[in-house]
């Protein structure tokens, strides 16, 4: 899935109005898993100047970018820290684990031939889903419109919970960054993929 639905999944499932704290862990832990990937490819494309082409056709591939993918997209370690926050009663540690376990749910099904080693140390065995959400070849042009549309759903849903108008704002942003990834990535594989 792309990040502002994990985001806007997360918010539906971990976010409430007047427990801040718990809002944040679940926002924050619904990035974490694809926080490495921004920093990695914004700093290859951005900083170093590379060819958004090469950064995704291949670095991303690369045995040094799976090993971090192996860390921040496992489910054994995101289980252990659950484990861990659960032992302590660290209830915002418990919300940002399962919200990075909600991501890596919604992301096993959802990569063909780009899916990561979800079950990391146990195994570097990567699922092949036979559906992936941006790939038209395996049905993106089905799973893109349901994620789409789930996202505005769950947006409507938290406009309704949060009345604030500084959290409606914040929600719609969210709602309009969901829909921007098909203009972002037109821009940024013009004439590289396309």
């Amino acid at each position: 899935m792309n990040t502002p639905a994990h985001l806007i999944f997360s918010a539906a499932v971990f976010a409430r109005p007047h427990d801040r704290r718990r809002t944040l862990a679940g926002l924050a832990g619904a990035l974490a898993p694809d926080l490495s990937l921004y920093v990695m490819a914004g700093t290859a494309i951005f900083v170093l100047g590379l060819n958004p082409g090469y950064v995704f056709g291949t670095l991303y591939f690369s045995d040094a970018w799976q090993q971090v993918f192996r860390v921040d997209n496992s489910f054994v370690i995101w289980a252990a820290g659950f484990g861990v926050a659960w032992w302590y009663g660290a209830r915002a540690a418990m919300v940002f684990a399962a919200s990075a376990l909600l991501h890596l749910a919604f992301d096993l099904p959802l990569h063909h031939d780009d899916g990561r080693p979800h079950f990391w140390p146990v195994t570097d065995w990567v699922f092949e889903s036979p559906v992936s959400y941006w790939d038209r070849a395996h049905h993106a042009g089905v799973v893109g419109p349901v994620e789409m549309g789930l996202s505005l759903f769950f947006c409507l849903i938290l406009i309704r919970r949060f009345p604030s108008l500084r959290s409606r704002l914040l929600i719609a942003a969210l709602a309009a960054v969901q829909l921007s990834p098909a203009f972002f990535w037109a821009w940024m594989f013009a004439g590289n993929f396309l």
